[in-house]
């Protein structure tokens, strides 16, 4: 069991704080430091905060510093982790590594680190302090270790198993959240053009996240609202496709929904990609597309082979459950490595 200082976006629905509960479950003990409390997540998602924020820079409005700087000493955490710390100033971690010089610190970002979107001068000036840095984008392990960074580590995506699992689709259940084909996410252009040609060429599509029901148009169902936990997971479980977009923003190799649909029991129609590949064989255990053409074609081909399209969906379930997917593995994988490396520093350091 270690003891853990766990700071990071705490709000109800999120991945951090899916980490968080899950480290519990594994039977650490975790304090948790929320970032972004109640009314300031609330703030967040209107657009003069984003435009705000866009123009000046990520602000603690929460005064996490301050309240990190309360944490009593006699705490003393194994491990201080930080999750995606855009508003931890330098000077905050060097005074709580002065407090417990045998902790290890760890930046843990589930997003493109070398996104400007994603960055904070706060992030930047304190990359070379933490002990090890944890990233789910392969290409950010050798960006981070060039900018200063003293380790990093891939970790892949997870899913969180008391939340994602398949849900038995009634008819009420699909009328409620699900449909032929289906998407859970942000907005992005690309994706917003490969749902319009497939409404445009009479497929279906449902699209639950925060944009705009103006949006909507023939065949293009836009909710206008984002999904959290377990309505999330029931959608998933709901749609006969879920597609699987990438954000070109963060340079995405997989995302978070690449492991959740499949761990819901849903089809997973993805982009695709190497790593997409890695995770799941083609055509058995999801499937991934080229271009918009080649979508359509798919869409239309499992549409059409119901037994075919469960297939795939069973088997990538056992995939996620057989290779270790799930949180559970994920975050032992990231504290065994994390602490093996502070224990060889620290005997170094004795020695």
């Amino acid at each position: 069991m270690t003891r853990i200082l766990y700071v990071g976006t705490l709000n109800p629905g999120g991945t951090c704080r899916q980490r968080m509960v899950t480290l519990r479950t594994l039977g650490h003990e975790v304090m948790g430091i929320d970032t972004v409390p109640g009314k300031v997540h609330e703030r967040r998602s209107t657009f003069a905060w984003r435009v705000r924020n866009r123009l000046i820079g990520a602000i603690d409005e929460s005064r996490a510093n301050e309240r990190l700087l309360r944490v009593p000493q006699s705490f003393e955490p194994g491990v201080v982790w930080f999750d995606k710390p855009l508003t931890i100033e330098p000077k905050t971690v060097q005074t709580l590594q002065a407090r417990w010089p045998a902790a290890i610190f760890l930046a843990y970002s589930g997003d493109d680190m070398f996104n400007p979107r994603n960055q904070s001068w706060q992030w930047r000036e304190s990359l070379p302090l933490y002990h090890l840095h944890v990233s789910t984008k392969t290409f950010n392990i050798p960006e981070l270790l060039a900018a200063g960074a003293r380790d990093a580590f891939f970790v892949g995506k997870g899913f969180a198993p008391e939340i994602h699992h398949p849900h038995v689709v009634t008819p009420e259940l699909a009328r409620a959240f699900g449909g032929d084909v289906g998407f859970v996410g942000w907005p992005e252009k690309a994706r917003e053009q490969s749902m319009r040609y497939l409404a445009a060429n009479g497929v279906p599509v449902r699209v639950w996240g925060p944009w705009p029901r103006w949006k909507s148009a023939p065949n293009l169902r836009v909710e206008g609202r984002p999904l959290w936990d377990h309505d999330y997971a029931k959608a998933l479980s709901s749609f006969r496709i879920n597609l699987g977009f990438l954000r070109r923003v963060n340079r995405d190799q997989m995302t978070t929904r690449s492991v959740e649909v499949p761990a819901c029991g849903g089809f997973l129609l993805a982009e695709r990609t190497d790593e997409h590949m890695e995770m799941f064989r083609d055509g058995v255990e999801a499937v991934f597309f080229d271009n918009d053409r080649d979508l359509l074609d798919k869409v239309r081909y499992y549409l059409a082979h119901e037994d075919e399209r469960a297939a795939i969906a069973r088997a990538g379930l056992l995939r996620c459950l057989s290779s270790g997917y799930a949180n559970e593995h994920r975050l032992t994988q990231i504290l065994d490595d994390a602490l093996a490396k502070r224990t060889g520093t620290l005997q170094t350091a004795a020695a």
